[in-house]
């Protein structure tokens, strides 16, 4: 602290590491604080901060100390190209969920345009925002669905962040095809989702996740497979012949969804692994 009683960025981020006990959440903190990132931040260490600035990073510090997600006390995460709104209402997005939407883009067709996309169950609208972004702009439409009003409102808030990328994007509440429009029933190139597939009562999951997270995103029921169920049986209305079908799924639920796509009729039905090397996605294809 200096004689005036002021004090610098750098000896607030020391302060901070030692308290949350991780530099770079620490630092995460002290950009939020003082409103500068990256190399900007940097330049401003040695600088004095402001009593709100100082306040903002002392109440940040108090949620995380009472167990609460970095995320939520941030307000925000990245996402691949994105910087994403997050807060209790939604999933805290993770990096393996970014890999399904490589695994989305490459089940397009080589000639997206004109194609109809759908993120069933978006949340803070990642996976859809992330095809947004990324697919050549104006290509496709799409379309990400809720049945939580408020997850909703987080997604919008989101889309609002992807300018004219998100010119295509629709958003729709309602429980999984109920949201979407009957004029693109059967003419949807590709269903991707991340639905919940906890199992109730399900003892691996982290107290931290249970504690703060939407359970309604999370559980599934008593198996874990109920809406992934719902989900692959009710794609083949939607989907246009050799429409493709990408979803998220539990470690141990591999063979089982491997199993309902097949008997759902679809083919080329894959398991794909995260980056533990775990049983994480399911890709198919509608017969044509």
């Amino acid at each position: 602290m200096r004689a005036d009683g002021t004090v610098t960025w750098r000896e607030l981020l020391e302060e901070t590491a030692a308290v949350v006990g991780a530099r770079n959440e620490a630092r995460w903190l002290c950009e939020e604080a003082s409103g500068y990132f990256g190399s900007e931040f940097h330049e401003v260490l040695d600088e004095a901060a402001t009593k709100r600035s100082v306040a903002h990073l002392d109440a940040m510090v108090a949620r995380v100390r009472t167990g609460e997600p970095l995320q939520y006390v941030l307000g925000h995460w990245s996402f691949r190209e994105l910087d994403l709104m997050v807060d209790p209402r939604v999933l805290i997005p993770r990096p393996e969920t970014e890999l399904i939407v490589d695994l989305a883009k490459k089940a397009m067709s080589a000639d997206a345009h004109g194609a109809i996309a759908v993120d069933l169950g978006t949340g803070s609208g990642a996976i859809g925002l992330a095809l947004a972004m990324e697919l050549p702009r104006g290509s496709a439409e799409i379309w990400i669905t809720d049945s939580s009003h408020d997850a909703l409102e987080v997604a919008s808030a989101n889309l609002a962040g992807l300018g004219v990328r998100g010119n295509n994007v629709h958003v729709a509440l309602g429980d999984w095809y109920e949201a979407l429009p009957n004029a693109i029933r059967g003419r949807v190139a590709l269903i991707v989702s991340n639905p919940p597939y906890i199992a109730a009562g399900d003892s691996e999951v982290e107290k931290i996740v249970s504690d703060y997270e939407p359970h309604g995103a999370l559980f599934a029921g008593s198996t874990g497979l109920e809406d992934l169920t719902v989900i692959i049986n009710g794609s083949r209305e939607w989907l246009s012949p050799n429409g493709a079908l990408v979803v998220e799924i539990g470690h141990r639920q591999g063979s089982e969804a491997k199993r309902l796509a097949t008997e759902a009729g679809f083919e080329d039905v894959t398991i794909h692994q995260d980056l533990a090397g775990k049983d994480r996605f399911l890709t198919a294809r509608l017969k044509g």
